[in-house]
């Protein structure tokens, strides 16, 4: 089990942010939004789909579990989420795990809304050296684990992915004070 030594100074996690979408390729968009920032705060919304965005994958649907009708009854309107996630991140950097996809989801987000992020979005993958990389995916599936957490929802998951990288950051600096 993981168990973060108690000698170790507390370390600034990175801003996480996930999304969850209708599908994995043309057409998907968001439909879940989550964020924790490195002070601890955590968001999460569901995304209310543009009228013109129809796609609907149920290969997606069944890993995120979120029905599209729970979207369009409970889904914030897009540009109220755009701004409540610039607000969270204005002049940040957010890091994500599936950087190419979230990229491309956000983007469409914030293009729908007609505004800009006020944040950056980048590979969490940066934020790791070699040896973390090795251990990312087995380190991953044991913080699951200890955290007892639904995946596959956005919030979940950057929460997972938030105490993953913190877990070997704090391994890191036990190795570098050794």
């Amino acid at each position: 089990m993981l168990r973060a030594p108690l000698s170790t100074p507390p370390l600034s996690p990175p801003d996480v942010i996930d999304v969850e979408a209708s599908g994995f390729g043309a057409g998907s968009y968001p439909i879940e939004v989550g964020l924790v920032t490195a002070e601890g705060e955590r968001f999460c919304t569901l995304v209310r789909p543009a009228l013109h965005w129809n796609h609907w994958d149920p290969k997606a649907a069944s890993l995120h579990g979120i029905p599209r009708q729970s979207l369009i009854e409970f889904g914030r309107p897009v540009a109220e989420v755009a701004r409540a996630l610039n607000e969270k991140l204005s002049g940040r950097t957010a890091y994500s795990d599936a950087w190419g996809y979230d990229f491309t989801w956000l983007a469409l987000l914030y293009d729908e809304a007609g505004l800009h992020a006020s944040f950056r979005l980048a590979p969490i993958q940066c934020l790791l050296d070699e040896a973390d990389r090795d251990a990312w995916h087995t380190t991953l599936r044991e913080v699951e684990q200890t955290l007892s957490l639904a995946r596959h929802r956005a919030r979940s998951d950057a929460l997972v992915l938030q105490r993953t990288w913190l877990f070997l950051a704090q391994q890191r600096t036990l190795c570098r004070d050794d």
